[in-house]
C-alpha cells in the first residue's frame, strides 16, 4: 500500500481485535467448564481436555500455511469471511451432541482463528502510518488478551448458570458482531494490492537467533501456563473442595488479574524495559505454580484457600503482564517492517506452546495427580527464564534488519 493511504487513525485496529476478542474468549473458556462437559458427555476429564489441545495444536500449525494459500485474496475480505465461518463454525459446536461432533467443530474453529490473527496484523501493519504501527499491532493483538481478562470470567458464569453449550453460542454472537463491524468498519479499498509474506519469508525471520529464541520464550511461557490452567477446576475441585460457584469465582479473580496485567505490562515496559518485566512476570508466575503443588501436597482444603486464591492473583498479573511486554520486544528484535511475521510466528508459538501445556497436563492428570501440575508448569517457566537469560545475549549480537 501506498505511504499516501496510510492513516493515523486507530479505528481500523478496534475493528479488527473485534475478531481476536471473540477468538480469545473461544480458545480459552471451556477451560473452567471441563468437569461439567465431562459429566454430560459421560467421559474422562483428561479425553475432554483434548478438545483444548486439538484447537491450540490444529491453529498453531495451519496458521502459516493457510496464510500464505489465501496470500491473494482481498485481506479485508477474507477478514469478513473467516469471521462469518468462525461464528458459523460456534454454532456447530453449540447444535453438537456428543464429543466428536464438537471436537470436528473445534478444528473448524481452530481453522478459522489461525486464519483470520495473521492476516489482521497484515492489514493493519500496511494500513497504519509507521510512527503509530507499533500502537495499531498492539491493539489488535490486545482483543484476545481483553478476552482472557474479561470474557473467559463472564464466560465461566454464563456455563456454569446456562450450560457449557451456551458459550459457543455467545462467542458465534460476538463474531457475528465482529463481522458487522469488519463490513462497515473497514474502508472497501483496504486490503488490496497487499503482498502476503510467503513460508520462505517466514523461516527466514524465524531463523534469526535472537527472533527464534524470543519465540522459544514465548513457547515455554505458554507451555507452563497451559500446563495447569487446562485442568484448573479439577485441581479446585480436589485441593480447596470448591464447586461450580467457587470454581467460577477463582476463574474471575484470575481474570481480574489478567486484566490488570495485560493493562500495565505494556506501560510497565516502557518505563523499566521489556526485558525486566519479561523476566519478573516468568519468575512470579514460576513462584505461584509451585506454591499451587506445595499447596496441595501439604495443606488441607480448608487450609488451602487462601494461598491458592494469592497465587492465582499473581499468576493472573504476571502470566498477561508478560504479554504486551514480549509483544513490543518482538516488535524490536524482528524489526517494525517485520512485525507482521514475527507476530504471527509468535501466535504459532504461542498457541503451539498451549497444545503441548495441555497435553502435558492431561498426562500428568492420567497417569499422577493434579498436585504435580504446578511443578511441571513451573520447569516450563524456569526454561523460559533460562532461554531469556542464558542465552540472549548471545543472540542479541545477530542481525535484526527488516525481513526482505
Amino acid at each position: 500500500m501506498a505511504a499516501n493511504t496510510q492513516t493515523h487513525n486507530l479505528t481500523p485496529a478496534w475493528v479488527m481485535a473485534l475478531g481476536t476478542f471473540a477468538i480469545g474468549t473461544e480458545g480459552f473458556m471451556i477451560v473452567p467448564l471441563l468437569p461439567q462437559m465431562a459429566e454430560d458427555l459421560a467421559l474422562p476429564i483428561s479425553l475432554v481436555g483434548t478438545l483444548i489441545t486439538v484447537f491450540t495444536l490444529t491453529l498453531a500449525f495451519s496458521s502459516p500455511v493457510l496464510t500464505t494459500l489465501f496470500g491473494n485474496v482481498n485481506r479485508r475480505l477474507l477478514l469478513i469471511a473467516t469471521m462469518v465461518f468462525f461464528a458459523l463454525a460456534n454454532l456447530v459446536a453449540w447444535r453438537s451432541s456428543g464429543y466428536w461432533g464438537i471436537f470436528g467443530a473445534r478444528v473448524l474453529l481452530a481453522l478459522a482463528a489461525g486464519l483470520y490473527t495473521p492476516n489482521a496484523n497484515a492489514l493493519i501493519a500496511a494500513m497504519i502510518a509507521p510512527e503509530k504501527r507499533g500502537r495499531g499491532l498492539a491493539i489488535v493483538n490486545g482483543g484476545m488478551t481483553i478476552a482472557i481478562a474479561l470474557g473467559l470470567p463472564i464466560g465461566s458464569l454464563v456455563g456454569h448458570a446456562l450450560g457449557w453449550r451456551v458459550t459457543f453460542l455467545g462467542v458465534g454472537i460476538l463474531a457475528a458482531i465482529a463481522v458487522v463491524g469488519l463490513t462497515f468498519g473497514l474502508d472497501r479499498t483496504a486490503g488490496a494490492h497487499i503482498s502476503v509474506p510467503s513460508l520462505s519469508d517466514r523461516l527466514a525471520v524465524a531463523r534469526r537467533p535472537s527472533v527464534l529464541i524470543g519465540l522459544a520464550v514465548t513457547l515455554f511461557w505458554a507451555i507452563g501456563a497451559y500446563t495447569v490452567w487446562t485442568y484448573i477446576a479439577p485441581y479446585l475441585t480436589t485441593v480447596a473442595n470448591l464447586g461450580p460457584n467457587g470454581i467460577s469465582l477463582i476463574v474471575c479473580l484470575w481474570g481480574i488479574g489478567s486484566a490488570v496485567g495485560v493493562f500495565s505490562g505494556g506501560s510497565l515496559s516502557d518505563r523499566f524495559g521489556a526485558k525486566t518485566v519479561m523476566g519478573t512476570s516468568l519468575f512470579l508466575l514460576a513462584l505461584s505454580f509451585l506454591v499451587l503443588s506445595f499447596t496441595a501436597f501439604y495443606l488441607t482444603p480448608s487450609q488451602a484457600l487462601v494461598p491458592i486464591v494469592i497465587a492465582v492473583a499473581v499468576w493472573g498479573v504476571t502470566v498477561w503482564g508478560f504479554f504486551p511486554a514480549q509483544i513490543s520486544h518482538l516488535i524490536h528484535t524482528g524489526g517494525h517492517a517485520s512485525a507482521p511475521i514475527v507476530l504471527s510466528l509468535n501466535t504459532s508459538f504461542m498457541y503451539g506452546g498451549f497444545s503441548i501445556g495441555s497435553a502435558i497436563g492431561s498426562f500428568v492428570v492420567a497417569h499422577g495427580q493434579v498436585a504435580d501440575l504446578g511443578l511441571a508448569a513451573a520447569l516450563a517457566e524456569a526454561i523460559g527464564i533460562a532461554l531469556l537469560y542464558g542465552f540472549a545475549a548471545k543472540a542479541s549480537t545477530q542481525n535484526t534488519s527488516p525481513a526482505r
